[in-house]
């Protein structure tokens, strides 16, 4: 499996602090059955000063770590854009890693406030996907104002957007609400990947195998497995 989200990567986020938890959550993932992590840094100016250029050598850095301590897990670099003016200009500076690209689209992983749809995204994400940007919108079923009202989400899913959903949640760790959202979208034929979000061993591990069982039970086998594995592989392959 493909992990198109996880925070991973040490001391450069709310994710792993040190080496040794990330040599740690490698191993988690490497057991459940995931053999590339895309490391996902937050993207947020203001809060964490990362960007592109300087982001690439602590994900090779960590590649030779992972080698060394014999942990079979390939590295790419991604990362977790916050939706702001200040993240546009970073894209247009080129210090915006992608997932990769699909279609003559790049494939941006997009966060939205934890609370909120906020006033203007529509027209945000307009501007990214003339910029020949697709944005993947990272776990819109534990946006508050998502889970309050699911039906939300499609407008964005109709202008172009596809949708990362917890595995997580699905499985149930983020609560009945989060689960019944995921439930409903994936449902709704609205979900393009499953990806962890992984930030710790204790209560955020990357695992993606029970949501991909459970989004199995809800639509079957095939189109689970598309979900950790066919789709992921065809982002990834042109990054």
């Amino acid at each position: 499996m493909i992990d198109l989200h996880s925070h991973l990567l040490y001391s450069v986020d709310d994710g792993a602090g040190n080496l040794e938890e990330s040599l740690e959550l490698a191993r988690i993932a490497v057991a459940d059955g995931i053999h590339t992590a895309v490391l996902t840094p937050h993207i947020h100016p203001g809060r964490y000063k990362n960007q592109r250029s300087n982001l690439l050598s602590k994900v090779l850095k960590f590649q030779g770590e992972l080698d060394a301590a014999g942990i079979p897990l390939q590295l790419r670099l991604g990362g977790e854009v916050r939706l702001s003016m200040e993240s546009l200009e970073l894209i247009l500076e080129g210090e915006v890693p992608f997932l990769g690209s699909v279609g003559g689209y790049k494939i941006m992983l997009l966060e939205f406030p934890h609370q909120m749809i906020p006033v203007g995204s529509q027209q945000f994400i307009e501007k990214l996907l003339a910029m020949k940007i697709r944005p993947l919108i990272a776990h819109p079923e534990r946006n508050k104002a998502v889970m309050a009202q699911p039906d939300r989400i499609r407008i964005f899913v109709d202008s172009g957007c596809w949708l990362q959903v917890t595995a997580g949640s699905v499985a149930g760790r983020f609560g009945e609400q989060s689960k019944s959202t995921a439930d409903w979208l994936i449902k709704n034929d609205l979900v393009h990947v499953l990806a962890s979000d992984a930030h710790n061993a204790e209560h955020r591990p990357p695992v993606i195998s029970e949501g991909r069982d459970a989004v199995a039970a809800l639509i079957g086998e095939s189109k689970a497995w598309d979900m950790v594995c066919g789709r992921p592989a065809k982002i990834i392959d042109n990054a």
